[in-house]
């Protein structure tokens, strides 16, 4: 694409530019299911929290990777595509080999779990304190320099704790006793594969769910510019909204792990229960937008549930399906992003937006714009509420099993 854009190459046919696109867009899939699979693996105990921790770096690193552009490369679009072809390619190549498929013991690894998360939400507060500044006001190199250099040396203080953990873990190796993946493959009868896992009611209720979150998520991220100009919102003001809906899905990818592992441990709550929470704030955030226009209020809310479903989702899948074939489940199920988003996105949001247009003369002004989309998608997500209702009924037997068995050998003390 670089190339391309360049002109290093001759301008190539469209359906060849689509590919290129789509190898490059599918490179964060691989990200996604590496470090989510190995996360739940390394972590069964406490998966919500260690894949909370990576998605919501996933989620920042589009943020990050600005700031160094803005630092390096300002004013050189062309540049910014080259720059995300190389970074992440060279630091894949530097840190793959430290990545290791290897289960720990969570009990002891908790502390540093939670060193993590604090790094994470310090991360993503930095973040959102320099997007607002740079604004407001116009950052000088210098500024850049130095505000760049603070947020990667945060963005590598995770190194420090993984290296305590692992010199604790040397000098105290876990007792199989309370493995607590052997606490998880009791609970589980059977690893399922995709095929399996799609024969059963669970899946298509997990499914169906991300549908309603996911597509009316995705639908407002991918109209909020349009959003705002219609709500007389100013450049500046739409454009801080948009840089900063990265930190609220942060905070929904760290949050709903986290939170979710704390009910789970201590309650039995099932996870499931945290999605019709997120989609019942979802049906809040979209009358907030639909009735009010306020984008302040309903893009935080909406952008928070919906950053929880990434890491609520990958982590149901591999409690109720297991972690054997779990790549290739979550990501059957994350195709109700594109899918949701083309059902919302398409033939609601746009084509109510057209109608309206046409009615006032090619541009549409107001909250009639969008307020019909926005009632439409609060009537998803509360059909996305009762949906995942049921399968957190369906499954609630087996969390309360899970929570038998971890309780178990710490009875047994």
């Amino acid at each position: 694409m670089w190339l391309s854009v360049t002109g290093f190459i001759n301008r190539p046919h469209m359906l060849l530019m689509c590919l290129f696109m789509f190898m490059a867009a599918h490179a964060q899939t691989f990200f996604n299911t590496a470090n989510v699979v190995v996360a739940v693996r390394n972590f069964p105990d406490y998966s919500g929290t260690s894949v909370g921790i990576m998605k919501g770096f996933l989620g920042l690193s589009g943020a990050i990777l600005i700031q160094i552009y803005h630092t390096l490369f300002d004013g050189k679009p062309t540049t910014f595509i080259l720059m995300l072809a190389v970074f992440p390619t060279l630091v894949s190549l530097a840190l793959m080999s430290l990545v290791q498929s290897n289960p720990s013991n969570t009990s002891n690894d908790k502390p540093h779990l939670n060193r993590f998360s604090l790094i994470a939400v310090t991360i993503a507060g930095y973040l959102m304190i320099i997007i607002i500044l740079q604004n407001i006001f116009t950052f000088p190199l210098w500024a850049h320099i130095v505000t760049t250099t603070i947020l990667l040396i945060m963005a590598l203080s995770p190194l420090q704790v993984a290296h305590i953990a692992q010199e604790n873990k040397l000098m105290r190796p876990p007792s199989p006793a309370t493995d607590p993946l052997i606490i998880i493959s009791e609970t589980q009868d059977v690893e399922m594969n995709l095929i399996q896992a799609m024969g059963t009611i669970d899946f298509w209720l997990l499914f169906l769910a991300m549908v309603c979150a996911l597509g009316s998520g995705l639908a407002t991220i991918n109209n909020i510019t349009q959003i705002g100009e219609s709500l007389d919102y100013s450049t500046v003001e739409i454009n801080a909204m948009v840089s900063l809906w990265s930190i609220w899905n942060f905070l929904g990818r760290f949050g709903g792990g986290f939170v979710s592992d704390i009910f789970l441990h201590r309650f039995g709550a099932g996870r499931p229960l945290f999605i019709s929470l997120t989609q019942f704030g979802m049906v809040v955030g979209h009358l907030i937008i639909g009735l009010s226009g306020n984008l302040y209020i309903g893009s935080v809310i909406v952008g928070i549930c919906y950053g929880s479903q990434w890491s609520l989702m990958p982590t149901i899948s591999s409690e109720i399906f297991g972690v054997k074939h779990m790549g290739t489940i979550f990501n059957t199920i994350a195709a109700a992003n594109p899918i949701g988003s083309y059902i919302l996105s398409v033939q609601v949001i746009g084509k109510i937006y057209d109608k309206e247009a046409q009615a006032g003369g090619g541009l549409c002004h107001g909250l009639r714009c969008f307020m019909v989309s926005y009632f439409i998608f609060s009537a998803v997500c509360g059909f996305g509420v009762v949906v995942s209702l049921v399968l957190f009924l369906q499954t609630r037997g087996f969390y309360n099993l899970v929570l038998q068995r971890r309780l178990k050998p710490l009875q047994g003390r």
